[in-house]
C-alpha cells in the first residue's frame, strides 16, 4: 500500500508522500483495534451462542465482516479514525470464530475424532493466510491493485457465510442429513450432560483447574508465534531477505500453508494410534508444537541475510510444528472440560486477543527500522524462548 502514491501529496521538498506510508506506531494501532474488538466481543458472542446457538450469530458477523472489509480501501483513502473504527468492528466479528469452533466440536465430533475435527476446523488461518498472500500478490502487481484484494475478499465472505446460513445445523438430531448410525457415532462415549442441550457451566472450576490454565498458557505463546507469523512474515521477507512482493506472497503462502496437510496428518495418528495413551501422546504433541517450534522461532533471528533460505526454512518447520498442536493442547483441554470445551475454546480466542496486542508491542519495541535484521532478533528470542519454557508446564 505505501507504493501506492496515486492519493499521495507533495511535501514542501517537491517529493510525493503516500497517504498509505503508515510508520509504526500507526500499524501498531491498526493492529491492536482488531485485538480489542475481538476481546470485548468474545464473551457477548459467546453468550449468543449459548442462547441461540452459532448459525445466526455467526452468519450476521460474517456479514458484518464482509462490509467492514469492502470499505477499508476507503476509509484508508479518507480517514485514518475511521479505517481504526473498520479495524475494530472487523475484530469484534472474528470473535466469533473460535466460539463457533468450540461449539461445532462438542456437538458433532465424535470422541474418538476430536483432534480431526479440530485440526480441520483450525485450519482456517493457513488456508486464509495462503489464498489471501497468493492473491494479495497477484493483485498488487496487477493493474486493479491492491484495493481489489478487499473487494473480492469481500465478495467471496457474502459467499460463503450464504453457503453457511444454508448448510450449517446446531444439533445433529434435528437434520435428517444425519443418519441414525451417524447419530449414534457422534454421541458415543458422550454422558448425558454432554448431550443435553441445557447445561450449568462452572466457571470456577475451570477458572482454577492447573491444567486449563497451562492449556491456557501454551495456547497464549503458540498463538503469539501464529500471529507474528500471519502479519509480519511478508514483512521480514520483504524488507529484511528482500524478496519482491510477488515471491513474498508466494513464499508467504508456502510457509502458512505447508503447516495445513501436517495438522491434518498427525491429527489423524493423534485419534487413530492406540499404541500409546493418550496423555503420552498429549505430552509429545504438545511438546513439538511449543517447545519445538519455539526452538526453530528464536533461531531466525540469528541467520545472515545471504542465507534467506535456511531463514525459509526455519520459518516452515515453525509453523510444520505448530500445526500439531490440535493434537496438545487443544485435545488436553477437550478431555480434561468436555462439554464445557467451547467455553475452554471461547477463552483461547480471548487470549489470542492478547496475542495481537504482544506480537505488535514487541515489533513496535524492538524494531524501528523494519529492514534492519538485527533488530527483529529481540523479537524472535524472546516469544521462541518463551515458548522452550512455557512446555515445561504440565497440561
Amino acid at each position: 500500500m505505501k507504493n501506492d502514491l496515486s492519493d499521495g501529496y507533495t511535501n514542501l521538498n517537491g517529493s510525493i508522500h503516500g497517504i498509505y506510508d503508515y510508520d509504526s506506531n500507526e500499524k501498531a494501532y491498526i493492529l491492536w483495534s482488531v485485538a480489542i474488538g475481538t476481546f470485548l466481543g468474545t464473551f457477548p458472542l459467546h453468550f449468543l451462542y449459548t442462547k441461540f446457538g452459532a448459525k445466526i450469530p455467526f452468519f450476521v458477523c460474517g456479514l458484518v465482516s464482509c462490509c467492514t472489509t469492502a470499505l477499508i480501501p476507503f476509509s484508508a483513502k479518507t480517514n485514518y479514525y475511521f479505517l481504526i473504527l473498520l479495524r475494530f468492528i472487523q475484530g469484534f466479528a472474528y470473535s466469533a470464530d473460535f466460539a463457533a469452533i468450540g461449539l461445532i466440536n462438542g456437538r458433532w465430533a465424535p470422541v474418538s475424532e476430536v483432534t480431526i475435527f479440530m485440526s480441520i476446523l483450525t485450519c482456517f488461518n493457513g488456508i486464509a493466510s495462503t489464498i489471501t498472500n497468493v492473491g494479495t500478490g497477484l493483485l498488487c502487481e496487477s493493474s486493479l491493485g491492491w484495493k481489489w484484494s478487499y473487494y473480492l475478499h469481500s465478495i467471496f465472505g457474502f459467499v460463503l457465510f450464504g453457503l453457511w446460513y444454508l448448510v450449517y445445523i446446531d444439533y445433529p438430531e434435528d437434520t435428517k442429513r444425519v443418519s441414525d448410525l451417524e447419530l449414534k457415532k457422534i454421541q458415543k462415549d458422550k454422558s448425558e450432560a454432554h448431550l443435553s442441550k441445557k447445561c450449568d457451566v462452572p466457571y470456577k472450576k475451570l477458572l482454577t483447574s492447573p491444567v486449563i490454565l497451562c492449556v491456557w498458557l501454551n495456547a497464549f505463546f503458540d498463538l503469539t508465534a501464529a500471529i507474528m507469523f500471519s502479519t509480519y512474515v511478508p514483512i521480514y521477507l520483504h524488507e529484511v531477505l528482500k524478496f519482491e512482493i510477488k515471491t513474498t506472497g508466494f513464499l508467504s503462502s508456502l510457509i502458512l500453508g505447508m503447516s495445513i496437510p501436517v495438522r491434518i496428518f498427525f491429527a489423524i495418528v493423534s485419534d487413530k494410534v492406540k499404541l500409546i495413551s493418550e496423555m503420552l501422546k498429549i505430552q509429545i504433541f504438545n511438546t513439538v508444537s511449543v517447545g519445538v517450534s519455539g526452538i526453530f522461532f528464536a533461531s531466525i533471528g540469528f541467520i545472515p541475510i545471504e542465507y534467506s533460505g535456511w531463514s525459509v526454512f526455519c520459518f516452515v518447520m515453525c509453523m510444520c510444528c505448530i500445526g500439531v498442536n490440535s493434537g496438545g493442547f487443544y485435545k488436553s483441554a477437550y478431555y480434561h472440560s468436555r462439554q464445557f470445551n467451547p467455553i475452554v475454546i471461547t477463552a483461547i480466542q480471548w487470549i489470542k486477543c492478547l496475542a495481537l496486542f504482544v506480537a505488535p508491542a514487541l515489533v513496535n519495541i524492538f524494531v524501528s527500522d523494519e529492514s534492519n535484521r538485527s533488530q527483529w532478533i529481540w523479537v524472535f528470542t524472546i516469544i521462541g524462548g518463551c515458548m522452550v519454557l512455557v512446555r515445561s508446564s504440565k497440561i
